[in-house]
């Protein structure tokens, strides 16, 4: 079984409102950090790929180098780059984009919340939108694909239209034929859980949309989960990695949780500084913590009854709408008195 460790070294120039992990202060961990904490899970697993970010890619000066020492760390599969990269470095260090190229990037995802006072907002940084342009300009002109994903939701839902209106202006299509516009409404925990209000309802997606509406068919209504979760009278809900290899992520705490959700107390499965190696590497292999213990005590039709909105039409992924059903049972569980961190 391959262990993927996933170290919050230096943190993200952002704090955007959907963050599914949830903001944290930015780390500065060293290269000697991150070898000693690799070293700490050498004995406990034989495969492991090293990733030293979770939250912004290659946010670190020497991040060519930073990825060569990550895949000399990784004693199994090799780390990958997937359709990710740092737009604050794309606008700031032509070197990186040179990077993205030799490492073989063929796209890259850029989030937007709509046009320039709401990315911005949601980003948490003025100047965040006009550098998702340059960004999207750079890339094009050095052979790279962008992928503009749209977070919508009930106050942002008018802009995606505008958005839509900026793509065929600045031709974007046209100029680069793998470019691609896509809209979700992301999961609801961490950041994003907080957004639930506004989260985008049903009704509210227009037949325009629906074609770039990221596996449209596969939402439901809140209302609908809650009807089909209060026949689950003898099923709990265990997000599990024993379907396959184990992901952890490390903050700069250097505590340790599954990549399940947020990165609260009752998902801890330890800390590196504190813990015993043995027993902490044994919570992970076994998903020993408070959370998953809590969780087998309690079915979905109980969440869906206690927690689930049976006149709601906010639109969800099954097992996203599950996951925010029991956080909301174990922030009651963990935190009655309303404990910050949740």
């Amino acid at each position: 079984m391959n262990l993927t460790l996933c170290v919050d070294m230096k943190g993200c120039p952002n704090r955007c409102k959907h963050c599914w992990i949830g903001h944290m202060p930015n780390p500065h961990l060293n290269d000697s950090d991150m070898r000693t904490i690799v070293d700490s899970f050498q004995k406990h697993f034989e495969k492991i790929t090293v990733y030293s970010w979770l939250r912004e890619p290659d946010y670190c000066v020497n991040f060519r180098e930073r990825w060569l020492a990550d895949c000399e760390l990784s004693s199994g599969n090799k780390p990958q780059r997937f359709e990710l990269a740092s737009f604050y470095k794309i606008v700031r260090e032509p070197a990186y984009v040179e990077f993205l190229k030799e490492v073989g990037t063929k796209k890259v995802q850029l989030t937007l919340f709509g046009m320039e006072a709401t990315t911005d907002r949601y980003i948490g940084r003025k100047g965040a939108f006009q550098e998702i342009l340059k960004a999207t300009e750079i890339l094009i002109a050095n052979g790279i694909s962008p992928r503009w994903q749209f977070f919508i939701n009930e106050e942002n839902k008018d802009e995606a239209e505008r958005l839509l209106a900026l793509v065929h202006k600045l031709r974007l299509k046209e100029r680069c034929p793998h470019f691609a516009f896509f809209i979700h409404e992301g999961s609801c925990d961490g950041e994003n859980a907080k957004l639930y209000d506004l989260r985008i309802k049903k009704e509210s997606v227009s037949k325009n949309l629906i074609p770039y509406y990221l596996d449209f068919d596969n939402k439901q209504a809140e209302q609908d989960l809650v009807e089909t979760f209060k026949r689950k009278t003898n099923e709990c809900y265990l997000p599990s990695n024993h379907r396959g290899d184990i992901t952890i992520y490390v903050s700069g705490a250097r505590d340790v949780f599954f990549n399940f959700t947020h990165m609260t107390p009752e998902w801890l499965i330890g800390n590196l500084k504190a813990d015993d190696m043995s027993d902490l590497c044994r919570r992970i292999q076994e998903e020993d913590i408070p959370a998953l213990r809590a969780a087998q005590k309690v079915s979905l039709s109980e969440l869906a009854v206690r927690y689930g909105n049976p006149n709601s039409t906010r639109l969800f992924e099954e097992d996203d709408y599950k996951m925010l059903l029991l956080n909301r049972y174990l922030a009651d569980q963990f935190h009655p008195a309303g404990i910050p961190g949740v």
